[in-house]
């Protein structure tokens, strides 16, 4: 049996990589993508293993909702499609996002920060 990211790799997107998938669907404008990166650099959010994004500091919260509603969205319809369970989906997201973010993004690995 493959590998759950294999599987949804394969079945929903034969011949891209998930990293170029994550940058159009992920950051639909450079705006909201530019707003992202400087709140990752600012270290006012990090990210998780799960697949959504968690506020640093309390004046992040309402960018992190945004952002994690929008990855909810993506990840729900990938489910969908692949009829399977959107936390499935949600990590192998989460392990590409993790690979992909930039050096000194904070990243939550068993509820403990650390810059990667």
């Amino acid at each position: 049996m493959q590998p759950i990211e294999k599987t949804i790799l394969k079945k929903t997107f034969p011949g891209l990589t998930i990293a170029f998938l994550l940058t159009f669907t992920l950051y639909t404008s450079l705006a909201k993508a530019e707003n992202l990166e400087s709140l990752r650099a600012s270290g006012a959010i990090g990210e998780s293993y799960n697949g959504y994004v968690i506020a640093r500091q309390p004046q992040a919260q309402a960018e992190a909702d945004a952002i994690n509603a929008k990855r909810r969205a993506i990840y729900q319809e990938k489910a969908t499609a692949q009829g399977i369970n959107v936390d499935e989906v949600a990590r192998v997201y989460a392990t590409e996002i993790v690979k992909t973010v930039p050096a000194g993004t904070w990243i939550q690995i068993n509820g403990q920060w650390k810059k990667k």
